[in-house]
């Protein structure tokens, strides 16, 4: 068996994923089809004895819909959204002269063959609209026609082309009261509005796996065997090669260190602020970047094999995995559009052969049907409820991506914290200072920064800062030094300042008296602890540790009231871990984790029945974040993770988090209301029209009452946030 993935990029309905499923599922040799209405992807499980991938492209081909590769739908995403808004706005910008003249009843006074100028502009606005930038619908229609099928598109287009065939044939015989151009116009533009929205999320997801894939090195340092170095690309790497590696440089590949030493930043990958230190022998990973010494790494893995290789990947499968977002309005179309052709032309027909009435007598009631069954509300439920409810969450550094991100925050029960950057504030910072006595606190921080502003070390930059933050003039140090993995001295005023950890002060034989109490209880809580000395006596002690964020424990308090189990996720060690999540109050926690293996804990929750929404900010992040029924990005996080989030925390709290999930949840109820209402007002308003008791001018105002009904009711969300 074969799996193999494609794009769809032309589907815009839940009618047309169920078509393309039912056409692959009739292929011989089928045995599984999964398409994500979100991304537009198909995955297709297939024997390969019994068919291959050009019979599957050709089984959707002959349905009326276009294939591209993966890759292709991205690209196709992201330009889709530059199309469909300036198609939307367009549509709408011509509509609305139309709709006022003909709602106004306004008049010039002069004439084109005995109608007024107004309705010729009319007519010509509404045909530009509904014939050329609507023309999506009638193609869509007609290829639809072809197989026997209707979707939404179907019931556009029959729509707004009857109320323009009527509206063209009432002008031919001088009938301007039957006119009906503008009706066809607004339908059109509001729809077209409605598909731009979807557009946008979509492009969000596809330039999120761009900047993934764009974030490797583009060049490596061959190193020949005569020695020589040569700077290529990174495609001619193979397993096995020498690489250089300099100070600042992007490591280009997976691979192991023959020699050298340096610290390596592995945050785009693990999310840890802390550097870590590389000696031979150890693995170093492709876009990490190397920070001090010059290294010499053998290529182990390149491309896709390597982690950054798989992380796209893994991006790519959770999102193809997800079950396909099926709006109510599109679930029920699948139904409801050919029941209201069929009601429409059982009209038309009953008025005819049974009613007695004329051809055009007849033809008026079947298009107030089509009229006020065409689903402007429902083009409206959506948008307009995540209109207001990301403006209101916007004002409160909540950024909501689109009505797919909010039904995905229905029932969430277990919301997963990566620790750092997200209930830590992600950089090193001096949390607690202790002299010995008879020297002031302020005296060791200026002596230590003195020392340490000469050094590159992460470490050194969050001393210089606590020294910076208090207003301290920092002293410039001479002859400075630095042994790695031990620390750095230099002379300060001619005294010699060494600041140094634990282990290395230990070897020198410095008593920490009544201090190594405090040490340990230090490092108990995860802090790293550094020895200031002056002239080999010890003046005092700096912790560092990456703080939680102030209101980081009030969210999970909060959490814990709604109901919703926290748990914490991290790539750092079982004792860092476990001390933060002490101090927040989460009491399940998952340790030294892989970025593979924080999407594996979303899966495990998701098997066991429980819905889950995953908050991070690394790149690391992104395949969980995508993963789950909710991705929640911290906005002070990377840009891959905030791209693959369905909510964006813009300031970075954890309590931002709590509140996303309430507005998500109380906008989707707006969205449910809005489309409820807007069927309820079709299925009581579509039988009167068939008995003519509402002509097709009188349906127009109706369907724009339910509009206003639908928008009104969506307001609701600004006045409660």
């Amino acid at each position: 068996m074969k799996t193999t993935q494609f794009s769809i990029p032309d589907m815009h309905c839940a009618s047309c994923v169920l078509n393309n499923e039912e056409a692959l599922k009739a292929v011989s040799g089928v045995s599984a089809v999964s398409i994500n209405f979100a991304t537009r992807g198909a995955s297709v499980t297939y024997d390969d004895a019994h068919t291959n991938e050009h019979a599957l492209h050709e089984a959707v081909r002959k349905n009326g819909y276009t294939v591209v590769s993966e890759h292709e739908g991205h690209v196709h995403a992201v330009d889709d959204v530059r199309r469909s808004k300036n198609r939307a706005f367009l549509a709408l910008f011509l509509a609305l002269p139309a709709a006022i003249l003909a709602m106004g009843g306004i008049s010039f006074g002069t004439t084109l063959a005995g109608i007024d100028i107004s309705v010729w502009i009319q007519a010509l606005l509404s045909s530009i609209v509904i014939l050329v930038i609507g023309r999506e619908f009638h193609i869509r229609m007609l290829k639809q026609l072809r197989v026997f099928r209707a979707d939404m598109d179907t019931l556009i287009s029959v729509g707004t082309l009857s109320a323009l065939a009527l509206s063209v044939w009432s002008l031919t015989r001088g009938d301007v009261a039957s006119l009906y151009f503008e009706t066809g116009a607004i339908i059109t533009g509001l729809i077209l509005l409605g598909r731009y929205f979807e557009a946008l999320s979509r492009g969000k997801a596809s330039a999120a796996i761009e900047k993934l894939m764009a974030l490797g090195a583009k060049t490596a340092r061959l190193i020949h065997e005569d020695g020589s170095e040569e700077e290529i690309a990174i495609e001619k790497i193979a397993v096995g090669s020498r690489i250089r590696v300099r100070p600042g440089e992007k490591i280009p590949v997976d691979g192991t260190v023959l020699s050298g030493l340096s610290s390596v930043d592995e945050s785009a990958l693990t999310g840890e602020s802390m550097p870590a230190e590389k000696k031979v022998g150890d693995t170093v990973f492709g876009a990490s970047i190397n920070q001090r010494g010059s290294l010499e790494i053998r290529a182990e893995k390149i491309g896709a094999d390597s982690v950054l290789g798989q992380m796209v990947k893994m991006v790519g499968e959770a999102q193809s995995a997800k079950a396909p977002i099926q709006k109510l309005a599109d679930k029920i179309s699948s139904v409801f559009v050919p029941v209201v052709i069929l009601i429409a032309i059982g009209t038309a027909t009953l008025w005819y052969f049974v009613g007695g009435a004329s051809l055009v007598e007849s033809i008026v009631p079947a298009v107030a049907v089509l009229v006020i069954a065409c689903p402007c509300a429902l083009g409206l439920a959506t948008p307009t409820a995540i209109m207001v409810g990301t403006g209101a969450g916007a004002r409160r550094g909540i950024l909501i991506k689109s009505g797919e991100s909010l039904e995905k925050g229905r029932g969430i029960d277990t919301v997963i914290f990566d620790k750092t950057g997200t209930l830590t504030v992600g950089h090193p910072l001096v949390t607690d200072i202790r002299a010995v006595e008879g020297v002031d606190e302020k005296e060791l921080l200026v002596n230590a920064a003195s020392v340490e502003k000469l050094s590159e070390h992460p470490l050194a930059g969050a001393v210089v800062r606590a020294a910076e933050d208090t207003g301290l003039a920092i002293p410039s140090a001479e002859n400075f030094m630095s042994e790695s993995g031990k620390g750095v001295e230099a002379r300060v005023n001619g005294a010699l300042i060494k600041v140094e950890s634990v282990g290395s002060a230990s070897a020198q034989n410095i008593s920490f008296g009544s201090l190594a109490i405090q040490i340990e209880t230090w490092e108990s809580q995860a802090k790293t602890v550094l020895v200031v000395t002056k002239d080999g006596a010890l003046i005092g002690l700096c912790a560092i540790a990456d703080a939680v964020k102030p209101e980081a424990k009030t969210a999970i308090a909060a959490l814990t009231k709604r109901g919703i189990r926290s748990v914490m996720i991290t790539g750092d060690n079982q004792r860092t871990a476990e001390a933060i999540a002490r101090e927040v109050g989460i009491t399940e926690v998952h340790a030294q984790v892989l970025p593979q293996d924080k999407l594996k804990e979303v899966k495990a929750l998701q098997e066991a029945g429980r819905k889950v929404a995953f908050v991070g900010d690394g790149i690391n992040d992104a395949p969980a974040l995508a993963q789950a029924n909710l991705g929640i990005a911290m906005g002070t996080g990377t840009d891959i993770a905030i791209e693959t989030g369905d909510i964006v925390l813009v300031q970075g709290s954890p309590l931002k988090a709590v509140e996303g999930l309430a507005l998500s949840q109380r906008t989707f109820r707006i969205i449910r209301q809005n489309l409820f209402w807007a069927f309820g007002y079709n299925s009581a308003a579509i039988p009167l029209a068939a008995l003519g008791l509402l002509n097709p001018m009188i349906a127009a105002g109706a369907m724009a009452l339910s509009s206003i009904s639908v928008v009104l009711n969506s307001l609701r969300l600004s006045r409660d946030t």
